[in-house]
């Protein structure tokens, strides 16, 4: 097991190795230890694979639960479906000292959160992330959120939790395509602070080992949050290839997974920095040939007109200005203000 120490306001541990979920009675008795229940929040496609696993040790711990399950994908992941949860832990008599567990990818990881931080304005919550893009990136910082017409995630909360239990044994059931998409995230990590994790996954391909590569995400990740929790500075450069990515998962419908709009929104922008004189050539190249070893796509048909209306409704939008991240080399990134038309402009040149 790799235990990753997250100093957040709230500080908890990341715990990453097989079998964790068989720990989960032990971890609620020792870090909430005046719970009385819990509500275990999952989904109808991760529920009959895991919750099982999850409800045994609570029973041996002799701790109470309740289960919502919401609809698979994106679409549940809504201010109606917040609202909904809140009113099941009401009418199930939670109070607040009792613990919301989040049993899921990274949609029900978000609402689960964000569930935590309202409910009876705010109780603690533990990350049981199933998928590979929430166990190296949403599962881990404390950002919570829905989503809403008018976009992604601009419904939140920032709300860390006591702590995230990563089974890597959950990796086991995920669809090749679904742990391809979460390899984005992976990938994004390595362009924007470790040039030996991209050498390393363009040897490996996707056949790494789990462990330790998931390990080594939350670390960067860790570092990022330490510095700067509430998204002010530094942490705004985790959103690299999100900026363009969540516009192209939108226009989409939310065909795109999460993970193939970040592998366009990632490729897009190393163009677009090569076009503009801000990186070197092969920056791209490796890029893109990465990301398609890995299956992901790296190119969109959406109309631009579409895509540039949603990003401009993106909530790290400040004003007239839109903070875009650029690579200037493999692991290493830096933040760049633009004027929206500027913006526009430059993700223009690398589509």
């Amino acid at each position: 097991m790799n235990t990753v120490h997250i100093p957040a306001s709230t500080p908890y541990d990341v715990r990453i190795g097989n079998g964790l979920l068989g720990s989960l009675g032990d971890t609620v008795k020792v870090l909430c230890p005046k719970a009385g229940r819990c509500l275990v929040v999952t989904d109808d496609t991760v529920g009959p694979l895991w919750l099982k696993k999850a409800a045994e040790p609570l029973s041996a711990a002799h701790i109470p639960f309740s289960v919502y399950t919401l609809p698979h994908g994106e679409a549940s992941k809504t201010a109606e479906k917040l609202v909904d949860i809140l009113n099941f832990a009401a009418a199930e008599h939670l109070t607040r000292a009792d613990v919301f567990l989040a049993l899921g990818g990274g949609m029900v990881g978000d609402i689960t959160g964000l569930a935590a931080a309202c409910y009876m304005r705010g109780v603690d919550y533990i990350q049981l992330p199933t998928t590979l893009l929430a166990a190296v990136d949403s599962s881990v910082g404390g950002k919570t959120a829905v989503d809403l017409p008018a976009g992604k995630n601009l419904m939140g909360a920032f709300w860390q939790p006591r702590a995230v239990l990563c089974d890597t044994d959950a990796l086991s059931t995920l669809p090749q395509a679904d742990f391809l998409s979460g390899c984005a995230e992976v990938i994004k990590t390595a362009v924007l602070f470790d040039a030996g994790l991209f050498a390393l996954l363009e040897q490996t391909g996707p056949a790494f080992d789990r462990e330790s590569v998931i390990a080594r995400c939350v670390a960067h990740k860790r570092d990022v949050v330490a510095e700067d929790e509430r998204d002010t500075g530094r942490r705004a450069l985790l959103n690299l290839g999100h900026t363009l990515g969540h516009a192209v998962e939108a226009e989409s419908g939310f065909a795109l997974t999460h993970g193939q709009a970040v592998a366009i929104g990632t490729a897009v922008v190393c163009r677009a920095a090569a076009k503009n004189g801000l990186c070197p050539p092969e920056v791209p190249v490796r890029v893109d040939a990465l990301l398609e070893a890995f299956g992901l796509p790296i190119r969109t048909d959406a109309p631009f007109d579409g895509l540039m209306a949603r990003m401009l409704s993106d909530k790290k939008r400040a004003g007239d200005a839109i903070g875009v991240v650029v690579p200037e080399t493999i692991g290493r990134c830096a933040v760049r203000p633009m004027a929206t038309d500027e913006a526009a402009a430059f993700m223009k040149a690398g589509l």
